[in-house]
């Protein structure tokens, strides 16, 4: 079991950037790492999601090419880059352990996530 830990969420002016961090607790090599979000009154929306065994990451449309996944130097750290944030960007950011659907953010299916952090994009 991987526990997970998402910081670095702020609020943050429209058109600025946030880097969020995702932790965990354990040895990922052998796991895909995915980053979700949920916003109220739309629910839960797939990002992103990165093999950790080949660096491979997949984005959902919705991320429009504004946001970017990548490991840290450390093995169990992942990041997500986000860049002109809208207002409909706010919510609560996770990061969760991969069962399947990597390929497809929009359908991947979690096994362990974190409590989330939150972003708020507001003037």
């Amino acid at each position: 079991q991987v526990t997970l830990v998402e910081s670095g969420g702020d609020l943050v002016q429209p058109g600025g950037d946030l880097r969020l961090s995702c932790v965990a607790s354990g040895d990922l090599n052998h796991y895909a790492i995915s980053w979700f979000r949920h916003i109220p009154g739309k629910g839960r929306e797939g990002l992103s999601c990165i093999r950790l065994t080949d660096g491979t990451v997949y984005y959902s449309r919705s991320t429009a090419g504004r946001f970017t996944v990548s490991r840290g130097d450390a093995v169990n750290t992942v990041y997500l880059q986000m860049h002109n944030l809208k207002p409909e960007d706010t919510g609560v950011y996770f990061c969760a352990t991969v069962i399947a659907r990597c390929e497809d953010p929009t359908r991947t299916l979690y096994r362990e996530w974190g409590r989330g952090t939150p972003v708020t994009v507001s003037s």
